[in-house]
């Protein structure tokens, strides 16, 4: 090994094995207190060189399953008309069905909560702020990897009208239960910037702190109001966004050419498929 701070060093040997394939992506790592034996250093070090390759986003921490190796794999979102008329029913919300295509597993955590609207908040929906808002949470998953934190914001009165102030998740998922309710969303502002994640983000999706992230926006409207905002975060590294605009004609054409799929029924709450790239 090369000289220098000894967590370093342990550092450089767990890289090796994730990139030679003594460790492949979702395979669990041992746990601090035998990596220490068996490198002979103390927990302390190799907690510092297990966080040196969480910051290198090639590992993930989860409380009940300890280090893993996290997937090299880059996902596309291809972010499709949200609104069409083919689209497919599902008792399953998009999310799994896309996942599910790409060969991975889905899963999520769900929260729901009524809370003020902070300034953000009550500037998208265009209430005043502190009226108070629905807030809908979901932590979703690909094989149990932290994949995306997304926070979806309703006006108070839409979300009881149409019942998506449960506590509870809905299968369908929200967009679908709006439309059947009366209240389809017809028109959308997407938002896209990169930025470091926040201690708050780094927590929830596993990453370092300062990681890059996608911090995607979406204000959805239908009729004469604003129906939801949107914000989803995912790392930047490990994700791409591909919109696709026009005519089916051309659409079809250019995925054609491109190789590319098509996208599975519509979209989940930003209108995306996964599709699997390599990094």
């Amino acid at each position: 090994m090369a000289a220098g701070p000894r967590y370093q060093r342990i550092a450089d040997l767990l890289r090796e094995a994730i990139r030679d394939g003594t460790y492949a992506p979702g395979d669990r790592l041992p746990s601090h207190s035998d990596l220490a034996e068996r490198m002979q250093v103390s927990i302390t070090t190799t907690r510092n060189a297990i966080q040196v390759l969480v910051a290198e986003n090639l590992l993930f921490t989860a409380t009940s399953r300890g280090t893993i190796v996290r997937s090299q794999e880059v996902l596309e979102s291809v972010v499709t008309n949200h609104v069409r008329r083919d689209r497919p029913q599902s008792a399953h919300d998009i999310f799994s069905e896309i996942a599910r295509t790409a060969g991975r597993e889905p899963s999520k955590q769900f929260s729901a909560r009524m809370e003020p609207a902070d300034t953000d908040v009550a500037h998208w929906l265009g209430v005043p702020r502190d009226a108070w808002v629905v807030s809908r949470t979901v932590v979703q998953y690909l094989d149990n990897e932290p994949w995306s934190w997304e926070v979806s914001y309703y006006p108070r009165d839409l979300a009881e009208l149409t019942g998506i102030d449960s506590p509870h998740d809905i299968p369908e998922g929200t967009t679908r239960r709006l439309a059947a309710r009366g209240y389809p969303e017809t028109a959308h502002r997407d938002t896209v910037v990169a930025r470091p994640a926040g201690a708050d983000e780094a927590e929830v999706l596993g990453v370092g702190t300062g990681t890059m992230l996608l911090d995607h926006l979406r204000i959805g409207a239908g009729g004469n109001r604003i129906m939801r905002a949107t914000r989803q975060r995912s790392l930047a590294a490990r994700n791409r966004l591909a919109y696709e605009l026009g005519d089916d004609e051309g659409a079809d054409l250019i995925r054609k050419t491109l190789g590319a799929p098509h996208p599975p029924g519509n979209s989940h709450s930003f209108g995306n498929s996964l599709v699997p790239r390599s990094p």
